[in-house]
């Protein structure tokens, strides 16, 4: 069962005197299932004229959403036909240098920065909680802390605290900073800030068919982003915690590999379409509500689905002591702590849904536009630079 608690609903317990944490416990599973060859698909990339810049063009089509693997949770079933539009995709994660850029014009304050509000913390707890006292609301994020050691992967409280003045600048908190990490995933960011960052630069989230056919790379129903085996030739292929961390998870001390955290974008291989880190890395913020059922929804309606938008509203029966109705993005992609033991959200099939006032320590966005808005936008500037030259 995946069990998940808000950074708000941490905040109350903490106050109780126990920390809480958002995160995912998967069991280990084995790999069933064959992947389809696919053709090679060519990789277009914006240059700022042919296409919007530092953005990927994926060219839509159909493709089997979900999996029915043996590794696939029951909210990623069954495989069901989908058919997407073609659009633009930024190639990597939204970096803290892009959006330090729009905090510095807007002067935006994010969900982290300010001091909680009541009304999106009570539709996340159970009827009747009472409210607790303004001074006990103070602005942070949860933080991934790790362990001194091996534990039972059955309480992420271990491993996981909501840590006052963690916020995107801070992502560990205080006295942590993103000082030399231009290029780094920006994590601590909400789905509203995720969407004040997107009406900025023009752009939206992608929903989620579109994030899963863009990041299945022209693959059908591969495990992988890039295929079926983990390390092809031994070689790390995304930012997740085997092969990357020396001990088993949650160990994180210095003598246990190190500092955790996210990688600079393109460090790793691009996938079919030009795109990084599509998994791994960090989580992705996309555009539906969650519903656990959503996928079999979808595939009882007999037939392929075109440019689904999602549901209309949150269901999660799998989230102990939270209204099964709570409201609740989708996220994807997995993050730099996922590992085969305990969470294998680095598969393009893998879904959870997150309170969309919640930020974490792994947990980023990235962007998308249609080709309409892309033709729109250079038309824009093509009259311009005309009526400048009369």
């Amino acid at each position: 069962m995946i069990q998940r608690r808000t950074a708000m609903r941490a905040l109350l317990v903490i106050l109780a005197g126990s920390a809480v944490a958002v995160a995912t416990g998967y069991a280990r599973w084995g790999v069933s299932g064959t992947t389809r060859p696919a053709a090679v698909p060519a990789i277009t990339v914006g240059d700022g004229v042919n296409g919007p810049a530092g953005m990927a063009h994926i060219p839509g089509g159909e493709f089997l959403m979900g999996s029915d693997s043996n590794m696939a949770q029951p909210n990623e079933k069954p495989a069901h036909k989908v058919r997407v539009h073609g659009f633009w995709m930024d190639r990597h994660h939204v970096t803290n240098a892009q959006f330090r850029d729009f905090v510095k014009a807007t002067g935006y304050v994010t969900t982290a920065e300010r001091k909680p509000e009541w009304e999106t913390l009570r539709v996340q707890l159970p009827a009747g909680t009472p409210r607790p006292p303004d001074s006990a609301l103070v602005p942070g994020g949860m933080v991934f802390v790790g362990t001194s050691r091996p534990v039972p992967l059955k309480d992420y409280s271990q491993w996981w605290r909501y840590v006052p003045g963690a916020d995107w600048r801070h992502p560990g908190g205080p006295g942590t900073s993103i000082d030399g990490k231009d290029d780094h995933p920006v994590v601590q960011v909400s789905y509203e800030d995720a969407q004040a960052y997107a009406s900025w630069v023009g752009k939206r989230l992608p929903t989620e068919a579109e994030w899963e056919f863009a990041a299945r790379g022209g693959l059908e129903q591969a495990t992988y982003a890039w295929g079926e085996t983990f390390a092809p030739e031994g070689r790390q292929m995304a930012n997740v915690w085997q092969g990357q961390q020396a001990q088993p998870f949650p160990v994180a001390s210095p003598k246990a590999g190190g500092a955790l955290g996210t990688s600079p974008v393109g460090t790793f291989p691009e996938n079919g379409y030009g795109l990084y880190d599509m998994t791994g890395n960090a989580w992705q913020w996309v555009a539906d509500w969650y519903r656990a059922d959503q996928f079999r929804q979808e595939a009882a309606a007999g037939r392929r689905v075109d440019d689904p938008e999602g549901p209309v509203s949150s269901w999660d029966p799998d989230d102990a002591g939270v209204p099964t109705d709570a409201p609740k993005r989708v996220t994807r992609g997995g993050s730099f702590l996922c590992n085969e033991d305990y969470c294998l959200s680095y598969r393009p099939s893998a879904r959870r849904g997150t309170d969309p006032y919640n930020s974490m320590s792994h947990l980023g966005f990235r962007l998308v536009m249609d080709d309409s808005r892309w033709a729109a936008t250079r038309g824009q500037a093509d009259r311009a630079k005309d009526s400048m030259a009369r």
